[in-house]
């Protein structure tokens, strides 16, 4: 089977799925291969896939383009407040970062889970309720939100750039936000761990093995980062590093600022900065997954915290183990030496 993006889809099977399954109990349909790259994904993304790739976007969207665990959610909130909220006035701010700025994917990791017959125990299906009148949820709760966004749109995306159509950078902008990969598998473990979707139950050491060979969900990290890099001088599309959003905020935003043509004030992007900080966001609940018990592990949740858990750079030398550092190192030599991208690994 092949996709409208040109990809072949190859079933896991045998030991490799199976260890995916042991670990990965919100995998419960299986996952599937889209080669020659190898992404990985649950097989409910085959019933989206073509849809992805010919979504219609318009010039006045941004998407934003990260793998999991790089800033995403922060950078949501950055973009959707300089676009729509940069006085902190609007009527909609109140509501959850992924209600103003749909996670477009998220539906292959849904099916699995969602009980679509039950709209009241679902924060998830009460929002699509609101946003999509009318329509049927099991056709993609994320992507009609998306599909049917009020303008100008912020879309949220961890798919790379190969899936989805090659007309995407000429009509769109796309902001991709990049973070050393030792910190992400790290935000990534307690993420899996967190969200049922992923149900991580193995160890963490295990999970780096899954990580360096490429085997995590939405993987290979290094050429989903090196399809965007590649590309990072194109007009329509901005790379940004959240290392540097950490430690100047002031002038990333006035480079985004200048990306989007938002034209704000210092006053204005000062707002920006102070609502999408992370003790804001965190304060907030920005996401509002939290206290969803479909979505979220609560257990996971109360010994090891939340969405928002710490917001830092550097926080992988307190967990990476001199073993583990050393396979994230070797992957790091093998897979980013050869196209010239550089990480902060602390600030």
């Amino acid at each position: 089977m092949s996709l409208a993006s040109g990809h072949k889809v190859v079933p896991l099977e045998g030991e490799e799925l199976a260890k995916q399954k042991k670990d990965f109990i919100g995998y419960k349909s299986g996952l599937v291969r889209l080669n020659p790259e190898r992404w990985l994904f649950t097989t409910a993304f085959l019933k989206y896939g073509d849809k992805y790739y010919n979504f219609k976007f318009e010039p006045s969207d941004v998407l934003l383009m990260t793998w999991p665990k790089c800033g995403t959610t922060w950078m949501q909130e950055i973009v959707w407040t300089m676009r729509n909220n940069p006085d902190l006035g609007h009527a909609l701010a109140s509501l959850s970062t992924m209600a103003r700025s749909p996670f477009i994917e998220m539906d292959f990791f849904l099916d699995d889970h969602v009980d679509f017959e039950n709209v009241a125990e679902s924060p998830l299906l009460k929002n699509f309720d609101i946003a999509c009148p009318g329509r049927n949820p099991r056709d993609g709760i994320m992507l009609q939100m998306a599909e049917l966004a009020s303008p100008p749109r912020t879309i949220k995306t961890h798919l790379p750039l190969s899936l989805f159509a090659p007309s995407l950078l000429e009509t769109t902008k796309v902001v991709y936000v990049a973070r050393n990969p030792k910190d992400v598998v790290v935000s990534f473990h307690h993420h899996s761990r967190m969200i049922k979707n992923h149900g991580y139950v193995g160890s963490f050491p295990d999970f780096v093995q899954f990580f360096v060979d490429d085997n995590l969900a939405y993987g290979p990290y290094w050429l989903h980062l090196k399809e965007a890099w590649e590309k990072r001088h194109h007009p329509n599309l901005h790379f940004v590093f959240y290392e540097d959003l950490k430690e100047d905020i002031m002038g990333e935003l006035r480079k985004l600022n200048d990306f989007l043509g938002t034209e704000l004030t210092d006053n204005q992007l000062n707002n920006v900065a102070k609502h999408s900080s992370f003790s804001e966001m965190k304060a907030r609940d920005a996401m509002g997954l939290d206290k969803d018990e479909t979505l979220c592990d609560q257990k996971v949740i109360s010994k090891e915290g939340g969405f928002f858990r710490k917001g830092e750079t550097g926080s992988w030398k307190a967990k990476l183990t001199p073993v583990l550092e050393d396979k994230v190192d070797k992957w790091i030599t093998r897979n980013l030496n050869d196209f010239g991208i550089n990480f902060k690994y602390c600030l």
